[in-house]
C-alpha cells in the first residue's frame, strides 16, 4: 500500500453535529481538508466514515499516520 499525501502537519479543529455521519479523507488529496471530496477515487484509500454522539469540537489528524484516525495524537511532530 502506498502512503498517503500529507495534507498539513497540523490538525483541524471542527466543531461536528451530534448524530450526522463524516467522511475523514484517508488520502490527503482531498481540497476540502480533512473530510473527503472524493479525490480518493484514483487511489487505493477509502474515507473513514464516523459521528459523534454529542455536538462537539475535536482536532482531526491532517498529516494521516495517526494512531487514532481520525483525531490527531501528534503524529504530525515526528514528521520531517
Amino acid at each position: 500500500m502506498s502512503e498517503p499525501h500529507i495534507a498539513a502537519k497540523a490538525p483541524a479543529g471542527v466543531e461536528l453535529e451530534a448524530g450526522k455521519n463524516y467522511a475523514w479523507c484517508a488520502c490527503g488529496q482531498s481540497q476540502k481538508q480533512p473530510f473527503c471530496d472524493g479525490s480518493h477515487r484514483t487511489t487505493e484509500f477509502t474515507p473513514l466514515i464516523f459521528k459523534v454522539e454529542e455536538k462537539k469540537t475535536v482536532y482531526l489528524c491532517q498529516c494521516k499516520p495517526s494512531g487514532n484516525k481520525p483525531y490527531c495524537d501528534g503524529t504530525h511532530k515526528k514528521l520531517p
